[in-house]
């Protein structure tokens, strides 16, 4: 019987002495690094159309510009075609190291800078517009989706109906001149007042003297009557017009050529006369003696 226990002893001495071994195997396993388990294929480069602002704002008198990337991903060269669809009256243009290009090829692997100018319609409406820019290759399309948000404008323009900006008139008299008004801005413009900066003693008066509201793109006709006062040197005057309001202003100048009256030319000619009849006289009393 204390043979046995003893060699029961045994046996488990010699399992420990077992087990301690193999968990230092799995121990050491556990802690190999993943180069020695092996790691999976890089994956090829896919091409790409990038641009690190897709969004800009401007007015419509001005131009968009982006820059954006392209990057040829393939395994040789490929040959990339530009389009943009833009509204009605935009246009768009491309430029690869400052030469405007419709496409270009770009070798593999390789990455080019592409500048894009879009211009849009000097009457657009102030807003948000999406602009999906898209560069082919050999069936492949890269999307690049820009963003224009245009702001409105105040502008005005002063002129004549038919662009003549001069006349005649007659001393002492008054004419109505024929002014139009546009608003070329994309805002509508308020509260536009006229106003005229004429020679000393001549007046001017306007019909409407003033605006409650001109809608964009739209135009509206006013006169002006001008006066000359009586007794006016013959020549020609300059009349600037204004008109504005808290946002725009725009001028015109007029020349007005002042002529004299038949009447005033007759009482003159009459004057002549009789001083030329006074001398006469004069010379035929006197000059005897």
């Amino acid at each position: 019987m204390l043979a046995l226990i003893r060699q029961s002893r045994r046996n488990e001495g010699r399992g420990f002495r077992l087990y301690i071994p193999f968990c230092l195997i799995v121990a050491v396993f556990s802690f190999v690094p993943l180069s020695f388990k092996g790691s999976p294929p890089a994956r090829a480069r896919t091409s790409t159309f990038t641009a690190r602002l897709i969004n800009l704002e401007a007015t419509s008198r001005e131009t968009f510009r982006y820059n954006a990337s392209l990057y040829n991903g393939r395994n040789h060269a490929a040959i990339f075609e530009f389009n943009a669809p833009v509204p009605a009256g935009w246009s768009t243009t491309f430029r690869v190291d400052g030469m405007q290009v419709t496409s270009f090829r770009l070798d593999s692997n390789r990455t080019q800078d592409v500048s894009i100018e879009i211009v849009p319609s000097p009457a657009v409406t102030p807003g948000k517009y999406n602009i999906p820019v898209t560069a082919v290759a050999e069936g492949d399309t890269l999307l690049l989706a820009l963003e224009a948000v245009v702001k409105g404008t105040y502008a005005v323009e002063l002129t004549t109906p038919d662009g003549r900006l001069s006349d005649e008139i007659t001393e002492g008299s008054r004419k109505p001149i024929h002014l139009t008004i546009k608003n070329t801005g994309s805002l509508p413009l308020d509260g536009l007042e006229l106003s005229a900066q004429s020679p000393p003693k001549w007046d001017a008066t306007f019909e409407p003297a003033k605006i409650e509201r001109l809608e964009a793109g739209k135009s509206i006709d006013v006169i002006a009557k001008l006066h000359v006062p009586d007794k006016t040197i013959a020549g020609d005057y300059v009349t600037n017009f204004t008109v504005k309001n808290a946002n725009a202003t725009a001028n015109a100048t007029f020349r007005m050529t002042v002529t004299t009256s038949w009447l005033a030319g007759w009482l003159g000619i009459s004057v002549i006369l009789l001083a030329i009849a006074i001398i006469y006289y004069l010379i035929r009393k006197y000059g005897r003696r």
